[in-house]
């Protein structure tokens, strides 16, 4: 059945558990079935350890939040960075799955940063603190964006192994927002949440994305309004990716085939900046695949992973993967290409 997500959120029963540490199910709480390949699950989902508060910065009001799951003795992790909605948990299915495979993963939130540079500069600094020299980055939207904006800043001295950019654009003009981008600090909560909403999905959805996009509101509705407004400053900051910096990194694009608040003229523009990138499609997912669709999305991941596997830069426990397992995600891989050239 597809029910429209205004309908969806009129009648919903569940509630945010809002308790430190947990990310429900998208489903809600009082949800007893999940359902289809990718389906939250019943139930809350308790996130592996607790969200961790850590400052870089001289100001003490930048405080980047974290989940860092797995194995510590990984030194190349896989870090998540969320699109303007979203915070650290929204990430929970790729956080549960991954781990319990033996990746070291860490889900952030980020403090509020009114430029680019300044993001990268801290972000550098967390990466300083946590003792990791280099990383592959998962980054959804503007998350995806900042990853390469990372991966550009940092190219005479890399700490980017590898980019999974889903729902990703490589220039901010495509917003048309630029002219507006420095009057958003100005702008109260609410006409900011509103601008952040026009981009979600409306219309016929089924199940899962409705309740994805349920999960994602409840996300929003925690942030504050300077919280917002940097994002959304950092959206539509007049920005594009250099791509000849950061060449040399593995690629993959992961994008949907419904509809997403990216253009087609986007995702081609993608396309032609990393030539060479592994291209993750999902027939459907909206802009929030990694909630509805997270068993591909997982499965994406690994792929992308794989490709790592016995090097240094492993972001798996070496005594997790068995020559079986291996096989099977080189067959899963080779599938992957072969659509690919199709």
């Amino acid at each position: 059945p597809r029910v429209t997500w205004a309908a969806r959120r009129s009648t919903r029963k569940w509630r945010p558990a809002g308790a430190p540490g947990w990310a429900r199910g998208a489903g809600g709480a009082e949800r007893q079935s999940g359902g289809g390949p990718g389906a939250p699950g019943p139930g809350p989902a308790p996130l592996p350890g607790t969200c961790q508060p850590i400052i870089v910065d001289d100001d003490d009001s930048k405080v980047w939040s974290l989940y860092d799951a797995g194995p510590r003795s990984i030194r190349c992790p896989l870090i998540f960075l969320p699109p303007v909605s979203g915070t650290a948990d929204v990430f929970f299915q790729q956080i549960l799955a991954l781990t319990g495979w033996g990746y070291r993963v860490i889900a952030l939130q980020y403090p509020v940063y009114w430029d680019h540079l300044e993001f990268c500069d801290g972000f550098r600094k967390l990466l300083d603190h946590l003792q990791l020299d280099k990383v592959h980055l998962f980054g959804a939207s503007l998350g995806g964006f900042l990853a390469q904006k990372f991966a550009e800043y940092t190219h005479k001295s890399p700490r980017v192994q590898s980019l999974i950019l889903c729902n990703a654009f490589s220039d901010t003009s495509i917003f048309n927002q630029t002219w507006t981008a420095n009057s958003f600090w100005l702008m109260p909560a609410f006409m900011l949440k509103k601008i952040v909403l026009g981009n979600f999905a409306s219309g016929p959805l089924d199940p899962e994305m409705a309740d994805g996009i349920d999960f994602m509101v409840d996300r929003l509705e925690s942030l504050g309004q300077s919280e917002l407004a940097s994002r959304l400053t950092l959206n539509c900051q007049n920005s594009y990716v250099e791509p000849h910096k950061i060449r040399d990194i593995p690629v993959t694009i992961m994008d949907v085939f419904d509809q997403s608040a990216l253009s087609t003229e986007a995702k081609e523009e993608m396309y032609k900046l990393y030539p060479n990138a592994r291209r993750a499609h999902l027939k459907t997912g909206g802009n929030f695949p990694y909630l509805c669709r997270s068993a591909e999305v997982n499965l994406y991941i690994q792929i992308h992973l794989l490709q790592f596997h016995g090097t240094r830069y492993a972001a798996i426990d070496p005594s997790m993967v068995s020559a079986e397992e291996l096989e099977v995600q080189k067959i899963s891989l080779h599938t992957s290409n072969e659509h690919e050239e199709q």
